[in-house]
C-alpha cells in the first residue's frame, strides 16, 4: 500500500511540474502562451522574400545552427560594415580586388571598393545565366525528350528537347540529375510500335532544337580532356557528364542515341540506325516527324537544374540550359551570341550592364567582363522574390565548408564564422578569382558580397576572399 500511494504521489508531481514548464514556455504542451513561429518565408511573386537558410548540426558544422532571419530593425550600417573589413582589407591578395557587399533585404550599398571596375568574372558568370534563364523559362517548366512517327509508319525520330541530364536506364522522380529515363522512352515506344505491329524501325534524330557548335573558341584548348567542359549538345546522359580528370564523350548525341537503340534492341525492336559513321551530331536524311509522338519524357524543372549547375559549378549544364533559353527568345546559338543575350536578359531586369561583356554563360572565357555591383543586383533580385527561377538557382550556391565548391573552405579559425551559414557562386581561371553569394550575419540579417580578384595566386586569393565573407558574418554591423 505504501508503495503505491509513493508512486501516485511521484506521479502527480511530474504532472504538476510538467505543467509548469509548459505554461512557463519551457516545455511543449496544451498550457503554452508563446505564440508560433511565423510561417516561413514564400516565393509569391513580388513580395520581396528571405532565402531559406539551412540549419546545420553541431555534428556537420562550426557553430551552433542559426537562429530566425532579423526584421528590418538590425539592418547594418555601411560604417559597422567598414570596421569590421579594416584589417582584412589590408591583406596582400585583395590589393588589386573589387569588392561590394549590400544588405540583401533592403540592397542598400554597404561597402564598395571598385564595384564599377570590369574585370574577368570566371564562373561567377553563372549568376548572370541563372537570371538570363530564369526571365525565359516559367518557374516549373520542364524540358521533353521525344520519339515521334517519321515520314513513314517504320521511321521512328527521337528528339531532343534540351535535357542532358537523362539517365540510362528508368527515371527517378525525386532526381534532378536523371529525373528522366532512357528507358522509360524505350518501354512507351516499344509498346505504341508493338501496338501497330511494327517490329523493324529505322532510327533517326531531329536536330533542329538550338544547334550550335559544340565548343567555344575561347576556351583552353584542354578544357574537354580535363573535364571541365563537356560538348554543348541538346541531349546527354545523366552518367556521362564533364567531371574533373572525367572528360564526357566528344558527342554526347551520338552516345544516348545509341544507348536507346540497344534498349528497343534489347525489347525485341530490331533497329537500323542513319547516324553518320564519324559521329556527327548534324546528320542528313532524317525524316521530318510527324505529330505522332510515340513516347515522352520530362526533365527536373528547369530552375532545379540550374541549382544543381551552380551546386557542382556544371559549365556545360549552364551552356546548355542558356543556349536553349536564348533559341526559344529567338537568339543566335553561339557562344558569343548567347553571351550577349545574357547581358541583354540581365539589364531587362533593371540592372546596370555598361560595359559588360560575355562571350560564353559560364565563365571559362577570359573575355568576359563583368562589375562586382552587377553581380550583387543579380544576388538582390534573387532574394526579392519576383524571380522563383533565379531564387531556387541561388538556392543551389555551395554552402560555405559543407557543399559543392565550398565543402573544403572555411575551415580556418579566421574564416569559421562564415561556416555553415555562407552561400557562395565561387570563380576560379588562372590569375582572376571570385567569389559571389550570401550570408547571414551575426545580428541574422541577411547581407549579399561579391569579390573578383586579379593577379593573385589562386590559393591566396580564396583565403583572402574567405576572410572578407567571414568577417561580415560576424560583425554584426550596425
Amino acid at each position: 500500500m505504501r508503495r503505491l500511494t509513493a508512486a501516485l504521489t511521484a506521479s502527480a508531481v511530474l504532472v504538476v511540474g510538467y505543467a509548469g514548464l509548459d505554461a512557463a514556455d519551457f516545455a511543449p504542451g496544451l498550457l503554452t502562451t508563446r505564440p508560433l513561429p511565423p510561417p516561413p518565408p514564400t516565393e509569391t511573386p513580388g513580395t520581396r522574400t528571405l532565402p531559406v537558410v539551412p540549419q546545420p548540426s553541431p555534428s556537420t558544422s562550426f557553430r551552433m545552427p542559426l537562429g530566425s532571419l532579423a526584421a528590418e530593425g538590425a539592418a547594418p550600417s555601411a560604417a559597422g560594415v567598414r570596421r569590421a573589413l579594416a584589417q582584412v582589407l589590408d591583406l596582400p591578395a585583395l590589393s588589386d580586388a573589387a569588392l561590394v557587399v549590400r544588405d540583401g533585404q533592403s540592397g542598400e550599398v554597404l561597402f564598395d571598393r571598385g564595384g564599377t571596375e570590369r574585370r574577368i568574372p570566371a564562373s561567377t558568370t553563372k549568376l548572370l545565366a541563372a537570371a538570363a534563364v530564369g526571365h525565359v523559362f516559367a518557374p516549373d517548366e520542364t524540358l521533353k525528350t521525344q520519339v515521334r512517327q517519321g515520314s513513314t509508319s517504320n521511321e521512328i525520330v527521337l528528339v531532343p528537347g534540351g535535357d542532358t541530364l537523362i539517365a540510362p536506364g528508368a527515371g527517378d522522380r525525386d532526381a534532378v540529375a536523371g529525373r528522366a529515363g532512357l528507358a522509360d522512352l524505350a518501354n512507351q515506344v516499344v509498346k505504341a510500335l508493338e501496338d501497330s505491329g511494327i517490329d523493324e524501325v529505322t532510327l533517326s534524330l531531329d536536330p533542329s532544337y538550338a544547334p550550335g557548335p559544340t565548343r567555344a573558341p575561347t576556351w583552353g584548348a584542354d578544357f574537354h580532356r580535363l573535364g571541365i567542359v563537356g560538348a554543348v549538345t541538346m541531349l546527354g546522359l545523366s552518367t556521362e557528364r564533364a567531371r574533373e580528370n572525367h572528360p564526357a564523350p566528344n558527342d554526347p548525341v551520338t552516345s544516348a542515341l545509341d544507348a536507346f537503340a540497344a534498349l528497343l534492341e534489347k525489347r525485341g525492336i530490331s533497329v537500323a540506325s542513319r547516324v553518320d559513321p564519324a559521329g556527327a551530331t548534324t546528320r542528313t536524311g532524317t525524316p521530318a516527324p510527324s505529330q505522332r509522338v510515340l513516347g515522352s519524357v520530362e526533365s527536373a524543372p528547369v530552375r532545379d537544374q540550374l541549382a544543381l549547375a551552380l551546386t557542382d559549378s556544371d559549365n556545360t549544364l549552364t551552356e546548355v540550359l542558356a543556349r536553349q533559353a536564348a533559341f526559344r527568345d529567338g537568339s543566335a546559338t553561339g557562344f558569343d551570341d548567347v553571351g550577349a543575350w545574357v547581358v541583354r536578359q540581365v539589364a531587362e531586369l533593371g540592372t546596370d550592364t555598361q560595359g559588360v561583356a560575355l562571350s560564353d554563360a559560364s565563365g571559362l572565357s577570359r573575355e568576359n567582363r563583368v562589375t562586382a555591383d552587377l553581380l550583387t543586383d543579380v544576388l538582390v533580385l534573387g532574394y526579392d522574390g519576383r524571380h522563383p527561377v533565379l531564387r531556387t538557382a541561388l538556392e543551389g550556391m555551395p554552402i560555405a565548408g559543407l557543399t559543392g565548391t565550398l565543402g573544403d573552405r572555411f575551415a580556418t579559425d579566421s574564416t569559421a564564422d562564415a561556416a555553415g551559414r555562407a552561400r557562395a557562386k565561387t570563380g576560379t581561371l588562372t590569375g582572376a578569382n571570385s567569389l559571389a553569394g550570401s550570408v547571414v550575419d551575426d545580428d541574422g540579417r541577411l547581407l549579399v558580397y561579391a569579390g573578383l580578384v586579379a593577379g593573385a595566386p589562386t590559393l591566396e586569393a580564396r583565403a583572402a576572399l574567405d576572410r572578407f565573407v567571414a568577417a561580415i558574418a560576424a560583425c554584426g554591423c550596425r
